[in-house]
């Protein structure tokens, strides 16, 4: 019987595409560098803000170790300042997410953005405690696909395996599920397409919050 859902952030419960780009070439810009396309950085995202940079500047071919350790630290200071601008939650999410807590759910957030961004951007966007648990990357801590972060949420809530759906957006997200011995579901309102998540071991494809609603239920 499901009793926890466990989300990836980006491009799951908030759509941060808009945010990411608007920052990551602010930061491109200061260094003379082309500003990409918004609709690349969902191909860009989902390892963490230092491979973001990576490959922002792999994108305009032209990454040096000193122009990315400056574009990295530009890109943090001005999304740390400001971190909920132009970040709102997906349409029909929020109705579907309170529908299942009055059902018993308790939910978590295990993401690769930075944990500072990650707890302020939930907080100020669904409210203080309305996720049990939530986490984003630590210093020194594995990035998912690894699943311990995973494990780590799984035990500050008390949770079973089989007690437990991951839903992410990408493939990165599938792997972390798969990973940890979870049931996946892949999102599509997000950054990927539906052939990479099932290609990554979406056990489920949720075309929409409604769906995603009558997934979690139909487990118990």
């Amino acid at each position: 019987m499901v009793k926890f859902c466990i989300f990836d952030l980006d491009g799951t419960v908030l759509d941060t595409v808009h945010t990411i780009a608007y920052y990551g070439n602010g930061a491109l810009s200061k260094h003379g560098v082309e500003a990409i396309p918004v609709q690349e950085y969902k191909y860009l995202v989902g390892k963490g803000a230092a491979n973001l940079v990576k490959n922002m500047l792999h994108f305009r071919q032209c990454y040096s170790d000193d122009l990315f350790e400056k574009v990295f630290a530009d890109y943090n200071t001005a999304y740390n300042a400001d971190v909920t601008y132009k970040t709102t939650i997906y349409d029909g999410l929020l109705e579907v997410l309170d529908s299942l807590k009055q059902q018993g759910m308790t939910f978590a957030i295990v993401s690769n953005k930075p944990d500072y961004a990650t707890q302020v951007v939930i907080n100020a966007l669904y409210g203080k405690d309305y996720f049990a648990y939530v986490t984003g990357q630590k210093p020194g801590a594995a990035l998912k696909p690894d699943p311990t972060v995973v494990f780590e949420a799984m035990a500050a809530l008390g949770a079973a395996k089989e007690e437990c759906v991951y839903i992410g957006d990408t493939s990165t997200d599938m792997k972390t599920g798969k990973n940890a011995g979870l049931y996946t579901v892949g999102v599509l309102w997000g950054f990927r397409g539906k052939e990479e998540l099932e290609q990554t071991g979406a056990d489920a494809i949720a075309e929409t919050p409604a769906r995603l609603h009558d997934i979690i239920i139909s487990r118990n």
